[in-house]
């Protein structure tokens, strides 16, 4: 009689930390590329982001939609994008950054496709809804560029990683003047949905060169360990993260764990911040042109220089702040920015007088109300560890689109209410930005990304 053997165990389709697996290294030239695309991946999206708003006149004039359909469907899609925005996070923590990336650039190819085929209200919210995937693209920047930089063999880099962050981050006026520049030579020749076609190519092309990037060594780290803990190897799972330096964290669900213990109060002081920050965007970036010529007096013509101008000023303000950022902390840079644009808000409201003292005031306002989000980026990547970050990061961004609703639903009743534009551009641009400000010093300095950083510094 045969002896019975033990049965064979099972063999795991995933290898023990010890077996000599690495994470990718991130090179020079990986760090610079993905610098590069993440800068032209903004720029575009932020391009059709703003091409949206400068063209629907143009929409409603093609369909006879009145003023206030037209302002219902900004309104609605603002909604749409916030949702599209806010769900997108969960999914990048599972699926990689990289993957991530590619996903919010086709979203804008696609949005910007369909766009071109409009043919009512509800069709139009809906795909501009998927443009929600594009608003995401500086999010998602923020936690892949957060994690290359750290790891990075790029020492002159990682030394100034908020300074370059803030060039990435710059991709926002660049878009708005590119957005300007495209329609005013391409309209007259091809119409609004030859517009929104030109839109299509240069994302494609992003989304293309997007793959030869390097997923960032974190997420792969967790997306292993996640791997191990399913096949039951939970001690092994553990102990390849603390060999990485991650946070070896029990699995959450991704908005249950940006609301835990250790991550709660900068996830809600920063939701809270970003919110009513988008009041002052909405107040004098979106509604810029009419506080300035009905508020203050300021020709039409000469208006437009002056936002053409303040997206210079805005440049100049997130390579500031960067740089600041880098040395005296970014949570301060941020609430010392935001606190002083909203003073120079208020006084171009209330005592400015004439043009120069209205523009100086003016460009101050958005250097300080702009500027300081290349830190405000890369800050509430710092805010969440490896597993939840995309999350943490895409829910604050999101809560960008509902600020600007609720500051338009104000605004709107402020003046049907009887009170002029000033007044309104005061009580909500000017002291929502302040407060913005101000609830920002509720952050903790440290956030837990910025201690694995630490953790990984003191390793080596």
């Amino acid at each position: 009689m045969s002896a019975t053997l033990p049965p064979r165990p099972r063999r795991s389709s995933v290898a023990t930390p010890t077996d000599g697996w690495k994470p990718n290294r991130i090179t020079v030239k990986d760090t610079r590329f993905a610098t590069g695309i993440a800068f032209l991946a903004w720029v575009f999206a932020v391009y059709d982001f703003i091409l949206f708003g400068t063209l629907l006149p143009e929409i409603s004039a093609t369909y006879g939609w009145s003023t206030s359909t037209a302002t219902a469907i900004a309104t609605w899609v603002s909604v749409g994008t916030f949702v599209v925005a806010l769900l997108l996070g969960p999914v990048v923590d599972r699926i990689g950054r990289r993957r991530g990336m590619m996903v919010t650039l086709a979203g804008t190819a696609i949005a910007s496709g369909a766009t071109a085929a409009t043919m009512n209200p509800g069709y139009l919210v809906g795909v501009r809804s998927v443009a929600g995937l594009g608003y995401s693209e500086q999010a998602i920047n923020a936690a892949y560029l957060n994690e290359i930089y750290d790891v990075t063999e790029d020492e002159a880099i990682k030394r100034h990683r908020g300074f370059v962050y803030s060039l990435v981050q710059g991709g926002w006026p660049i878009g708005v003047l590119l957005a300007a520049l495209l329609t005013s030579i391409f309209l007259p020749v091809v119409g609004w949905r030859g517009c929104f076609l030109i839109a299509v190519f240069p994302a494609v092309v992003i989304v293309i060169l997007r793959r030869k990037m390097k997923e960032s060594p974190q997420f792969q780290v967790q997306h292993r360990a996640r791997r191990l803990r399913q096949e039951g190897h939970t001690e092994e799972a553990g102990a390849l993260l603390v060999e990485h330096g991650l946070a070896a964290e029990a699995p959450q669900a991704p908005f249950r764990a940006i609301f835990s213990r250790g991550y709660a109060r900068n996830t809600v002081f920063l939701a809270i911040a970003f919110f009513l920050n988008w009041f002052g965007t909405q107040t004098f970036s979106v509604l810029g042109t009419t506080v300035l010529t009905e508020g203050k007096d300021v020709t039409f013509n000469n208006a437009l220089i002056i936002l053409i101008l303040s997206n210079a000023v805005g440049f100049a303000g997130y390579v500031f702040h960067g740089w600041v950022g880098d040395r005296l902390g970014r949570r301060n840079t941020i609430a010392v920015g935001w606190v002083l644009g909203g003073i120079a808000f208020a006084l171009m409201c209330t005592v400015a007088e004439g043009t120069v003292a209205v523009v100086t005031l003016f460009s101050l306002g958005l250097f300080f109300q702009i500027g300081p989000y290349s830190a405000l980026l890369f800050f509430m990547a710092d805010c969440f560890s490896t597993g939840s970050r995309a999350t943490g990061t895409t829910f604050i961004n999101s809560l960008g689109q509902i600020g600007a609703v609720v500051a338009g639903v104000i605004i709107t009743r402020m003046l049907t209410a009887g009170a002029d534009i000033t007044t309104a551009a005061l009580v909500v641009g000017a002291v929502g930005t302040l407060v913005s400000g101000l609830v920002m010093f509720g952050c903790t300095k440290e956030g837990a990304g910025l201690r694995e950083a630490q953790v990984r510094a003191a390793a080596r």
